[in-house]
């Protein structure tokens, strides 16, 4: 009866796992770890409320109660600690997760929280298992939003702007592993071209560490449009299946794993005419995903994270996925990079350098 009753408990757990998430979003919009974060130490649900920037927000008994067991819930996630004052009135403090939830400092991953759990982006979740049984080729998101996100944000003020924050807030969290892994390496180039560089900080912060480099960011033109100017960098809007800018080498940043295989052969056959013969290479940060499941003593932290990213690839791309070392082998090969190595870095991807010879 223990693994009956266990079975229950983890599906029960699995059934009501968006709750975690809810529950993440509300406090990022609340603000609540940022108001945390500002005070000398732990603090009573009062004060959090006080400090909740809504002039709407009061004190009564139903925002109160609705308050303590959001709070009740994030603090069993040990998103936030409690402890009690000499008169048992609770008070809320910050752990090593809450900082991941600022929206006025960085690194943070708040911008992807709201991002991620938008409702535009939680209705194509709903559509899965119709893209099994109806065998038609339209994918989640087209089910729900009868096109494909990049065309949806293009329209979408919202969710363009969304979009953009939530992976613009991964610039800190990733790039933060990458640069003193590659330091060196990016010391050798004279111009970097930033493929499906977003509104260009990825760029921003490799430019920054080497001031050498001439940056290029390039991506779609409604991308463009909202990028901010940067020291050394230069905004260019075009398409990347139609061609890419030429420099000494390429960056491309989780872009490969929104498209299909033969999609992906295309922008890397046009990465390879932009960069020189002979000493030209793409550096492409992207998950590694492992061929089998990880032996108990093979298992890092995002392991498990990295599976459900590739889940997420297939509710919100057309053809996306996270590849095995083996598919980024042929991958690379149809794309007119025959050498390739893969170093792994403290995040969730790895980096990935391709040579054209």
């Amino acid at each position: 009866m223990d693994d009956v009753l266990r079975g229950q408990a983890e599906i029960f757990e699995h059934l009501f796992s968006f709750v975690d998430s809810m529950a993440l979003k509300c406090a990022v919009e609340l603000r609540i770890a940022d108001i945390i974060h500002s005070q000398d130490g732990p603090i009573a649900l009062t004060q959090i409320v006080a400090n909740i920037s809504d002039s709407t927000i009061s004190s009564s008994p139903e925002t109160m109660l609705y308050l303590k067991r959001i709070m009740r819930s994030l603090v069993r996630k040990k998103i936030f600690t409690v402890q009690y004052d000499d008169g048992g009135q609770t008070l809320y403090g910050v752990s090593s997760k809450s900082g991941w939830l600022l929206r006025d400092s960085k690194p943070s991953l708040a911008p992807l929280i709201l991002m991620e759990n938008h409702p535009l982006q939680m209705a194509p979740w709903h559509y899965l298992s119709h893209c099994i049984k109806d065998d038609d080729g339209i994918t989640a998101y087209e089910k729900a939003h009868g096109c494909g996100i990049f065309k949806l944000a293009s329209v979408n003020g919202e969710l363009n702007k969304a979009f953009n924050e939530g992976l613009a807030c991964l610039v800190e969290v990733v790039m933060g592993a990458i640069l003193p892994a590659y330091k060196d390496v990016f010391g050798c180039m004279g111009s970097l071209v930033d493929v499906g560089g977003g509104t260009g900080g990825d760029l921003y912060e490799i430019v920054r560490s080497q001031p050498h480099i001439k940056g290029i960011n390039f991506d779609l033109p409604h991308v463009i449009a909202t990028a901010p100017a940067y020291d050394g960098v230069v905004h260019l809007a075009g398409n990347m299946f139609e061609s890419v800018p030429s420099a000494d080498a390429i960056f491309i940043k989780w872009v490969l794993h929104d498209w299909s295989h033969e999609e992906c052969v295309k922008i890397l056959k046009n990465c390879r005419k932009a960069i020189p013969e002979k000493t030209g290479k793409v550096i492409i940060i992207e998950i590694v995903l492992k061929e089998s499941l990880a032996k108990e003593n093979d298992v890092d932290v995002f392991d498990e994270t990295r599976m459900i990213f590739d889940m997420v690839m297939m509710a919100h791309t057309s053809c996306g996925k996270e590849r095995t070392e083996f598919e980024w082998k042929k991958l690379l090969e149809e794309g007119g990079f025959p050498r390739f190595k893969i170093t792994k870095i403290p995040a969730i991807p790895s980096i990935i350098e391709a040579y054209p010879f």
